[in-house]
């Protein structure tokens, strides 16, 4: 049996919601925290997959939310995004029959586009909260009004999120 309760949290996201868990300083010290970058793109991503990987990894680094070992998971999130967008698009070009399918017995079901557009959706929403894109993950990250000196036990100015990212 797995793990119960919410998965935990990484240690700056701990620091930019203000620590609501009062962790000790040593406990996030302690926290695994990989170089910040843009892994290379998988040589499978195509079309607006690629695409996807270039505009989101720009943004996910500036945030301080990359690094080369989420290169399998931001794959897995760009090819969801690459189905749903190329399901949309023939669900488009289709028309009324992109969403409408016909049993051969004269059934109406929902076409095969929109069964694949709702699963990459779905997918997609698995992976965006992974990275905390999505409007709910980020409403819950908060600029935190660190204590200076909480880390290294010297007085400092008070980080600002830009330096706590790096």
């Amino acid at each position: 049996m797995g793990q119960r309760g919410p998965k935990p949290l990484p240690a700056n996201v701990h620091m930019l919601r203000g620590n609501p868990s009062k962790l000790s300083s040593d406990r996030l010290r302690d926290s695994v925290a990989p170089e910040v970058e843009i892994p290379n793109a998988p040589k499978h991503l195509q079309g607006e997959a690629l695409k996807e990987w270039k505009r989101i990894g720009v943004e996910l680094e500036k945030l301080g939310l990359v690094s080369k070992i989420d290169r399998a998971a931001l794959s897995m999130y760009c090819t969801a995004w690459g189905r749903h967008v190329e399901a949309e698009n023939k669900i488009r070009e289709l028309g009324e029959d992109g969403l409408v399918g016909v049993t051969p017995n004269g059934f109406q079901v929902q076409s095969a586009w929109v069964n694949i557009s709702n699963k990459a959706m779905e997918q997609c929403m698995k992976y965006l909260s992974e990275f905390g894109m999505s409007p709910s993950a980020r409403s819950r990250v908060t600029p935190a009004d660190l204590q200076p000196g909480l880390f290294d036990g010297t007085e400092h100015e008070k980080p600002t999120l830009g330096a706590l990212l790096k």
